[in-house]
């Protein structure tokens, strides 16, 4: 047993640190198997002698972040936890351009709030958006791969650096389907582009956003409604591209214009495509890989930010196969 003994000068920010009930502390505890005593402005750590290192290292970080003005919430106690002191293994090709945020942490920052990648695999593909005009996010569901996406969208519309944002999914009903739906295409289609307009409302005020909707500076539409278009000077996700086909992810990746950037999330386990056609996805990694401006990021159940169930149950799933 090894115990380590940390001082934490202000007793206010002590009182944050340790949250309503201790239950941050109860949260590093629990995930770390250590034990953590409080004696005045200190807290004892006790437990084996690599993981009070690292119940240290996350408690330090994050009285770091209340001495800088910021709350600390679960994500950032998350985030802390999972994140490690080096990229390795975090699913990025080697020539990837990282340099940008080599040595700093990691930051997207929106109207309402500022995002901060939880894993290193998210980190890693964070650096990848801002630095690539055409990345790939692929994983599970639950691991950021639209989120994120969305967010760095939003940060560089807000400083400049694209005149719009474009999101878009393919229509493929999942088990039901659209033309049953009742309404026009717009009723049809909404509910489907659903996660996309959750994502930006996280982001951007209500009053802005449909403001920006209806400028058109914020377009969500369905993949068949780009084709003949060239998007210059925006920043484009394409959601759910496991559903898109062969020609339609082709036609996609042809509509990169000059100024823009370009996102495609999905997940290989999800494919809603009629039996015998080829997922669009599974095509572009192939062609595309070997190309060194484009980024491939890869996501794991370990990957997961949802509820901790999801990520047990995408585990579950796989074993099976």
């Amino acid at each position: 047993m090894h115990q380590q003994t940390v001082e934490f000068p202000d007793n206010f920010l002590l009182i944050d640190l340790c949250g309503e009930h201790d239950r941050n502390l109860a949260e590093i505890e629990q995930t770390l198997s250590v034990q953590i005593l409080r004696r005045g402005n200190q807290l004892a750590v006790h437990g084996e002698a690599q993981q009070v290192a690292e119940a240290v290292d996350v408690l330090r970080a994050l009285y770091e972040r209340l001495e800088a003005g910021r709350a600390v919430e679960h994500g950032d106690i998350d985030r802390e936890l999972r994140m490690g002191g080096s990229d390795a293994g975090t699913g990025v090709r080697d020539g990837d351009q990282m340099e940008l945020f080599q040595g700093g942490r990691v930051e997207i920052k929106t109207r309402k709030k500022l995002v901060e990648p939880r894993t290193d695999a998210q980190k890693a593909y964070v650096r990848s958006l801002f630095t690539n005009e055409l990345a790939f996010g692929i994983g599970p569901a639950g691991t950021g791969k639209t989120y994120l996406a969305v967010a760095v969208g939003v940060a560089m519309f807000i400083e400049g650096h694209v005149d719009r944002i474009i999101l878009s999914r393919p229509a493929v009903e999942a088990g039901e389907k659209l033309g049953y739906l009742p309404g026009d295409m717009k009723d049809k289609v909404d509910p489907y582009m659903q996660p996309l307009y959750d994502a930006l409302n996280d982001f951007l005020p209500g009053k802005q956003l449909a403001k920006l909707v209806e400028d058109k500076k914020i377009e969500i539409a369905p993949l068949a409604f780009m084709r003949g278009r060239t998007l210059s000077n925006a920043f484009v996700v394409l959601d759910e591209a496991q559903n898109a086909t062969t020609m339609q992810m082709k036609m996609f990746l042809t509509r990169l214009g000059e100024g823009s950037r370009m996102v495609v999330t999905g997940d290989r386990t999800q494919i809603d495509l009629p039996r015998g056609v080829t997922s669009g996805l599974h095509d572009a990694e192939r062609l595309l890989k070997t190309i060194p401006s484009i980024s491939f990021n890869y996501f794991t159940a370990d990957d997961v930010v949802r509820h901790p169930l999801v990520a047990a149950i995408i585990k579950a799933y796989e074993a099976d196969i």
